[in-house]
């Protein structure tokens, strides 16, 4: 038995394969004792892993690398041997906003390049009258939130600089950021778009699945001086979060798995909310509708669990196109560097992946190269990036 790790996470379900690795054992069965710390913040998070007080983190993909490039905060090297989850987030709206993007909307409303046009019609409608910008709440400067809406919104040549504005709120606060209407919307993981939804006071528009298809969202993540140090350790813990992943896709241990994850201690919501985001069955509206979806949220199927550089790549671009980092062929090795799947590999025994990695399937822009970022980016209209 190793020492005790104490090992940091936000109250979302995309953190679901750590916390039923510690609480059914399987981090137990690899000889660790694991005190699993919850967290309101993401700095919070990024800040007590890079200073040694976490010893591995349930972290935004987009966060590990930032940390790793020294971006917006001091550089500390960072390893993800295991991805928590794919997919997982959806924008949801307040219901004045949503009559009047369907008031505007040509097409079908699950379409994200329909909606984001008929943003840009509010959005436009709202200027001649002399209205505030929308406010969009996302959870951190680097994350998926920030470029899943920026992505959305650009492709109908909103600019989400210059057009609206994006404020940064901790996950447990959107859904009250939003009932008070400091916020017109928001971009959030599970289960925080259902609660909105379950009080009346939002739509979800989109589950992020409908944007990229796949798309990397959470990592387990560790200093990259303590895996070094402690290889084996890492490896015991990837095995318990793949263990725990495999539990949760099973269909008949999502029951089990909602009520650990409801748990006041974890997320603190009620379980049957919770094991309609593991179902891929989420209600979208006050009215009742329903919407499902296989691909809300990979919790481990469909190799989700095994990081790909190249999605570590298709991050660092989105920070190269809002001006958050130069492009520099360093920059991208680096990035690349922070998902391993070499150490996933090795603590799982593989040679080869599971399965093949899946395109990104985004709605709008050419296939992504990670091999020519430039050429990528240029396609876009709307961006900070300047070649």
């Amino acid at each position: 038995m190793t020492a005790p790790l104490r090992i940091g996470f936000i109250p979302l379900v995309d953190a679901a394969a750590l916390i039923v690795a510690v609480d059914k054992g399987f981090t137990a069965a690899e000889g660790l004792e694991v005190e699993l710390v919850r967290e309101v913040s993401w700095s919070n998070v990024r800040d007590k892993l890079n200073i040694g007080l976490f010893d591995a983190a349930h972290l935004l993909a987009p966060v590990a690398i930032a940390s790793s490039l020294g971006l917006g905060h001091v550089k500390v090297p960072i390893a993800a041997p295991f991805n928590l989850g794919v997919n997982g987030n959806a924008i949801t709206v307040s219901p004045a906003l949503y009559a009047a993007l369907m008031e505007e909307i040509d097409g079908d409303r699950f379409d994200p390049l329909a909606t984001a046009k008929a943003l840009a019609k509010v959005v436009s409608k709202r200027r001649k009258a002399g209205a505030d910008p929308l406010t969009f709440g996302m959870t951190f400067p680097f994350s998926t939130h920030n470029y899943q809406l920026r992505f959305w919104m650009a492709a109908a040549g909103v600019d989400p600089d210059e057009d609206v504005r994006l404020v940064v709120l901790p996950p447990p606060y959107m859904v009250d950021s939003l009932k008070s209407g400091h916020v017109d919307a928001f971009c959030v993981g599970a289960p925080w778009n259902s609660i909105a939804v379950d009080l009346g006071i939002g739509h979800i528009l989109h589950f992020v699945s409908d944007i990229l298809v796949h798309a990397a969202e959470k990592v387990l993540a560790v200093r990259q001086t303590w895996a070094d140090k402690n290889p084996d350790v890492v490896a015991a813990l990837t095995r318990a979060a793949s263990k725990a992943a495999e539990f949760i896709e099973h269909a008949e241990n999502r029951t089990e798995a909602a009520r650990i994850l409801a748990q006041p201690e974890r997320i603190g919501v009620d379980a049957e909310v919770i094991q309609r985001t593991l179902d891929g069955r989420l209600k979208i509206s006050p009215d009742g509708t329903f919407r499902e979806s296989g691909r809300y949220l990979l919790v481990g199927r469909e190799g989700a669990g095994r990081p790909d550089p190249v999605q570590a790549a298709w991050l660092y671009a989105q920070m190269v196109r809002w001006g958050q980092a130069p492009l520099t062929p360093d920059g991208v090795k680096t990035a690349k560097a922070v998902f391993r799947p070499d150490l996933y590999d090795a603590a799982l025994g593989r040679h080869q992946p599971a399965e093949a990695p899946a395109p990104f399937g985004a709605f709008a822009g050419p296939a992504f190269d990670p091999d020519d970022i430039s050429g990528h980016l240029e396609a876009f209209e709307v961006g900070r990036w300047k070649a």
